[in-house]
């Protein structure tokens, strides 16, 4: 797979859901306050994710997860209340 949807959570329970061609660089991108919509909000640890062929189909899912239906996908599956 060439490309990837995340979610990274950090010791506030708090998720944050993107997409990327290297997940360990990106999480370590987010860990370094090198992202500036995670920047200053803690240690981001992965808790998901799915590859994909296209970045289009990356894209598709990520847009998903950001639903409230594909957040609730996540809660089921991860087991979160």
């Amino acid at each position: 797979m060439n490309f990837f949807v995340y979610v990274i959570e950090n010791e506030n329970g708090q998720w944050y859901i993107g997409q990327t061609n290297n997940w360990q660089l990106r999480v370590k991108k987010h860990n370094s306050q090198k992202v500036k919509s995670t920047k200053n909000r803690g240690v981001w640890n992965i808790i998901y994710k799915l590859g994909f062929k296209t970045r289009s189909e990356a894209m598709r899912h990520e847009e998903y997860l950001k639903s409230g239906a594909g957040r609730k996908y996540l809660k089921e599956l991860l087991d979160r209340k």
